[in-house]
């Protein structure tokens, strides 16, 4: 009766196992999906404010430049109020540089219009200069295009592993690679700071422990795309690999 009893509880539990298991694994791929979904709704909400601020905001400015302009004639004879009115137009010409680099950060048209190494080298040009960090980009020539959603990972992961570097390396230097082969595109990020700890290392590849969210969010971009991302110690500083398979996509546009 005992041994009988013994094998139900444990059938009991193998079962209670299996369906927790399965209620894991289904919450895990809800909240894949919901993750990736949120990516590609902030894309286009980056993509929609920067084409607010460039055509709305931007053109507001510019009216207000031309304004500034007929009233500098109308007064040139006034001194001081002539210099008062460059002062102006002088705020509203850094306003629109400032709107304007603003609204190619969240979504350069380089991107939509010639593609990623063009976007990509334009961006290391403009954090190169921001940062102060002296940045090399070797980049394969004649790439061609590739798909919109390989092009934008592409570059969010370029925006998020620079933006780790100037902020928690202590690097000088960055070296950038990209490169297209037959089967993938592979984008290599190298520094030359502090590195990161190798048993930190060893966690960063598990999605939950010891994950950033800018680090979740390029590894999410990439598994949509079929693709991986790696990070390894470079002694000195560290190296991210994101490598996305370029047949995956192929079948995904033929299918």
């Amino acid at each position: 009766m005992w041994t009988f009893q013994n094998h139900q509880t444990k059938r009991t539990l193998r079962e209670s196992n299996s369906q927790l298991e399965l209620l894991v694994s289904e919450r895990t791929e809800a909240l894949r999906i919901l993750s990736q979904r949120l990516l590609r709704i902030q894309d286009e909400e980056r993509r929609r404010v920067a084409r607010d601020l460039h055509d709305s905001t931007g053109q507001i400015l510019a009216a207000l430049k031309i304004s500034v302009a007929i009233l500098q004639k109308r007064v040139k004879d006034d001194r001081r109020t002539c210099e008062e009115l460059s002062g102006i137009a002088s705020l509203a010409d850094q306003a629109l540089q400032e709107i304007r680099t603003t609204s190619f950060l969240l979504h350069p048209p380089l991107l939509d219009e010639v593609g990623f190494p063009s976007a990509a080298e334009w961006y290391v040009e403009g954090f190169a200069q921001r940062s102060g960090l002296k940045v090399r980009l070797d980049s394969t020539p004649e790439t061609g295009r590739l798909p919109d959603a390989v092009e934008i990972a592409l570059f969010r992961v370029l925006q998020e592993s620079l933006t780790n570097v100037y902020r928690h390396s202590g690097a000088s230097e960055v070296d950038i690679c990209f490169c297209r082969e037959p089967e993938a595109v592979i984008l290599q990020v190298r520094d030359y700071g502090r590195g990161i700890p190798t048993e930190l290392i060893s966690h960063l590849g598990d999605p939950v422990r010891h994950s950033g969210v800018g680090l979740a969010g390029m590894r999410e971009r990439l598994n949509e795309l079929n693709g991986r991302l790696e990070i390894q110690p470079a002694d000195p500083g560290t190296r991210l690999l994101a490598i996305v398979p370029l047949l995956a996509q192929a079948a995904s546009a033929h299918g």
